[in-house]
């Protein structure tokens, strides 16, 4: 499909006699927000790391932007941003320091698209503050910068507000937001909680001990967990008489 940005079939990752990820089926479509939930160790982190090429796969295959060959999808990987566990950043360098590295490093041509991030996630003010008096939703952004630095159309992120206090879980929550409206970026965010991705996600794909459980859309997520009352009575067809008060 056209519309497809990622797709796995199979996706399979062991460590020895450990099963991590288990024949993992799944399907992101164009301008979604796709909330993987699972607890610690249910396999989000190795399925994002399979797909952004830093774990070989065991079995199974990745489909990004239609390509799955080796040479198509290390072409594909450059429209696609990550942002996988703690980002490693210099701790006595500013913001703009690390990312001006990371530019270089990268091959990113424009020394202004390091400005231009920085306004994104709102650390343009952050001035000669270096990084290791950073608070940790500061951090969080200039991760996400680091991510954007090359205008990926996908952008996965693994568990990037966790441990934000309530405060810094809207401040991000808002910035994925905008960026999915105002840019129309596809985002996989990854959680182990999810009343976190509530307010976020288009879509969910739910994991446990590495197997994909159910993928399902926010709105019917929001129907199956409608609240309801549920009465018992000995006369069904007594119960159901309007005049029965």
């Amino acid at each position: 499909m056209a519309n497809e940005i990622l797709v796995t079939r199979g996706l399979t990752k062991r460590y020895g006699n450990h099963l991590a990820v288990d024949h993992v089926e799944l399907s992101i479509q164009k301008g979604q927000i796709y909330g993987l939930v699972g607890r610690n160790g249910a396999g989000k982190t190795t399925i994002i790391r399979m797909v952004t090429a830093q774990t070989v796969p065991t079995e199974g295959e990745v489909s990004l932007f239609g390509a799955s060959g080796e040479r198509e999808l290390s072409k594909m990987r450059a429209r696609t941003g990550a942002m996988v566990e703690t980002p490693s950043f210099y701790p006595y360098l500013t913001a703009r320091q690390n990312l001006e590295y990371y530019r270089i490093q990268r091959g990113i041509p424009g020394r202004r698209v390091v400005d231009e991030v920085l306004e994104e996630v709102d650390l343009a003010g952050t001035g000669k503050k270096t990084f290791k008096n950073f608070s940790l939703g500061m951090k969080q952004r200039l991760g996400l910068a680091l991510a954007l630095m090359n205008r990926p159309d996908l952008l996965l992120l693994d568990e990037p507000i966790n441990g934000l206090d309530p405060e810094g879980i809207v401040e991000f929550r808002n910035l994925l937001l905008r960026l999915n409206q105002e840019r129309q970026t596809t985002i996989l965010i990854s959680s182990h909680i999810l009343s976190e991705l509530a307010n976020l996600a288009t879509c969910y794909g739910f994991l446990d001990n590495g197997m994909m459980l159910e993928q399902i859309s926010a709105r019917a997520l929001e129907e199956k967990c409608r609240a309801c009352i549920e009465a018992r009575v000995d006369d069904a067809s007594r119960a159901d008489r309007k005049s029965v008060v």
